[in-house]
This record gives structure tokens, C-alpha cells and sequence, in this order.
């Protein structure tokens, strides 16, 4: 998307991260060196900020090793290595700390990070179990410290301005949105033949969900496998899904339908390949979310409103869908858009202690509704929630 290379482009001429003084230096224990890790490791750079990693937590050797060259690299540090976090946790001088391991330790390390008293910035889902999901995000109510959800469209100029659009009312009232993603390939099947078991710290890798053997195709499949993830919910619709609370305020579905399974890819994995959900929010909008793995058609992404329809890819709103003598049609500038980085925002709501664009709330809202999507999937009925107790029913 043009958005993605705008919101690049503006980060990388940032340029390097500030030296500043090292008592100023904000220090950040990195939990999870994967790719992903290491990308948020270059937008630290990026950021501009005076900020470093100086502590590397990953059970994985290779990882672990890598990440720590690359830090030693970047911010001239040498971090300290762990392959448990609670101990990076309880090391006094880590200030804050990125959460990028595999989707099912995200509410796990959040909560405990927040009682540790550490700022957080944690990828996204935020959760991928509902009481998980719901202990964290009490845990950082209670404890208040700057925590950052990964959603990172929250900082891309073209969301903004879409959100700008359908907050101010230009499209109408909405009643349905449309959200589609569609790849042709066995996505998140990773070759697996370089792990060796003597490099990894299993039971550390299973946090507790299993105490199956040793596997390195879960190990580094762990995308694929129910005990590490709660299929593509978790792992695509959270950042479609994360908008609707944004752009409308509706902060939960009231209720969720879903359907699919492994219907190409029969390779063993758990996880579908052509899933579909549809989610009500109680102001009267039907969103749907759809993804498959078996046809490469691209994407859609739709917002039907009684004044006119947005169509959030292209930033167009068309007046054709509409027959209300009120009815709207153009584009939605965003040129004039001022935009930090994700990672700089949090950054530097670390320094000013305001809430970052993502904050506990938006991550708390995709992960119920991921999680009620799962379930309705798994059961094969109506999830809904209730909404004052925050309990599924």
C-alpha cells in the first residue's frame, strides 16, 4: 500500500537514534529476537529517540546471539542474555520492554511486565486466550504504566485520515463493513530442518500450555498449532478488526459467528486456511472479516455508511452507494497528516507518561473480539459477550 511507503519512507529519514546522555537513555529489554524483534530493534534506530537495547530475552540461541550482535551494533551496548523473562523482568536497570515472542506469550509477559513496573511495548494480538487477555489488561489499569499495542495502522497516515473521515460522520451511519485478505500459499510454513533442541529452551518456549516433547516443527511453526495461537483471528484480523473500535467507538462485538478450516494445505497444520467470521457491535454494524490461503484475488476492504461507501484501501468514498440527497463522493486528503512512528510514539510517551495511539484499550478490544471469533470457530456456535462483566457467553 502506498500508506505502508509513505509511513517507511518518514521513519527512515529520521536517521539514526539520538547519542543524548546516557542517564537520559531509555532502556529496553527486547523479549523475543525474532524478524520481528529485529525490525522493531531498526525502528528504535529510527525513532530518533535516545533509547537502546540493553537486555535480550529469547529461547533461542541463534536468535539470542544474533540480536545481541546486531544491539552491540546499533547501540553500542552489550546487553545483558537471558532465555527467561521474569529474570529481564526483574533486572532494575531495563525501564521498558518490547514484546515480540509468539502470539500465545503476549498477555502472559504484558501482565507480568506491567507488575514488574516496566512500560510496554507488545505486538499484536494482544491476546490469543480471553482470561489471559483480561488479566492483562487489568493489570497495566491498575498498575498505569505506557503501554503500546503493535496495531501499528494507528500511526499510518492513511488510517488516520480514514478514521478522521468516518468519525466526523462524512460516510453517514454505519451499518456494514467488508474486510477481506486473500494470499495463494501454505503461509507461516517455515523450513525447520536447522533447529537443534540443544539451542532452544523448550519448557521455556511452552509457557506452561503443554509438556509435549520436544518438536521443532512447532517450535518454528508455531503459527500452524492451537497450543501457540488462536489461528488467523489472532494472526491477521487483529489489525482489520482493531479499526472498528477506532473508527466508531464500539468498543466490543456483541456477538461473533465464524467458519472454516484446512481446506488446501493438508500438511498437518491445525490452524485454518480459509476462515470467515462475522461479528455484530451493538450500534447496529455487521462487520465481516474474511481470509484464505488458497486464492490469490488480493484484498477488500469496504465501509458501508448511508451517505456513501469508503473504500479504505484506495482512501475514496463514493456517493454511488447512497441515495440520500446528502450523499458524499471524493477522496479523503491525508497529505497534510503528521505522523510519528509507532515505535517513536511509544517512545516517547515513555518520556511524557501520556497514552500512546494503541493503548490498552484498543489492544484489549481486537483481542476480545479475536478471541470470540476463535471460539465460535472451534464450537461451531454464537459467541456473544457481556459486556458490563466482561465474560463470554
Amino acid at each position: 500500500m502506498r500508506s505502508t511507503r509513505r509511513l517507511f519512507l518518514g521513519m527512515a529519514a529520521a536517521g539514526p537514534a539520538l547519542t543524548g546522555s546516557p542517564n537520559d537513555r531509555i532502556r529496553i529489554g527486547l523479549i523475543g529476537a525474532g524478524g520481528r524483534g529485529g525490525a522493531l530493534m531498526q525502528e528504535i534506530t529510527r525513532s530518533g529517540e535516545n533509547a537502546a537495547i540493553t537486555a535480550i530475552c529469547d529461547v533461542w540461541r541463534v536468535n539470542r546471539e544474533a540480536a545481541a550482535a546486531r544491539a552491540a551494533r546499533q547501540f553500542q551496548t552489550n546487553p545483558k542474555l537471558t532465555t527467561d523473562y521474569r529474570e529481564l523482568l526483574s533486572w532494575s536497570d531495563v525501564d521498558a520492554v518490547i514484546i515480540s515472542a509468539p502470539d500465545f506469550t503476549h498477555s502472559q509477559i504484558l501482565e507480568h511486565a506491567v507488575q514488574a513496573g516496566k512500560d510496554a511495548y507488545c505486538e499484536k494480538p494482544m491476546g490469543t486466550r480471553f482470561d489471559e487477555a483480561l488479566r492483562a489488561y487489568r493489570a497495566v489499569d491498575t498498575g498505569k504504566r505506557v503501554v503500546q499495542i503493535g496495531t501499528q495502522r494507528r500511526s499510518d497516515p492513511d488510517m488516520i485520515g480514514a478514521a478522521n473521515a468516518v468519525r466526523a460522520g462524512s460516510i453517514g451511519k454505519v451499518t456494514r463493513v467488508d474486510m477481506q485478505v486473500h494470499f495463494q500459499e501454505p503461509r507461516w510454513r517455515r523450513d525447520f530442518e536447522q533447529i537443534r533442541a540443544e539451542d532452544i529452551d523448550w519448557p521455556r518456549f511452552l509457557l506452561g500450555r503443554s509438556e509435549r516433547p520436544f518438536d521443532a516443527r512447532r517450535f518454528r511453526q508455531w503459527q500452524l498449532f492451537r497450543d501457540s495461537t488462536n489461528g488467523i483471528p489472532g494472526l491477521w484480523m487483529s489489525h482489520f478488526i482493531d479499526l472498528v473500535p477506532w473508527f466508531t467507538g464500539d468498543l466490543y462485538p456483541k456477538s461473533a459467528v465464524a467458519g472454516g478450516g484446512v481446506f488446501l494445505w493438508k500438511d498437518g497444520r491445525e490452524t485454518e486456511d480459509v476462515f470467515q467470521a462475522l461479528l455484530e457491535y451493538p450500534s447496529g454494524l455487521l462487520v465481516s472479516f474474511a481470509m484464505s490461503l488458497t486464492n490469490s484475488a488480493g484484498g477488500r476492504h469496504q465501509w458501508y455508511g448511508t451517505r456513501g461507501t469508503l473504500d479504505a484501501d484506495r482512501l475514496r468514498i463514493s456517493g454511488a452507494g447512497s441515495k440520500q440527497a446528502d450523499r458524499i463522493e471524493g477522496e479523503i486528503p491525508t497529505e497534510k497528516i503528521q505522523c510519528e512512528s509507532h515505535m517513536a510514539n511509544f517512545l516517547r510517551c515513555v518520556r511524557s507518561r501520556k497514552t500512546p495511539r494503541a493503548d490498552i484499550q484498543a489492544g484489549f478490544s481486537h483481542a476480545v473480539a479475536g478471541c470470540m471469533a476463535a471460539e465460535a470457530l472451534r464450537t461451531g456456535r454464537r459467541i456473544g459477550l457481556d459486556s458490563q462483566k466482561l465474560e463470554l457467553v
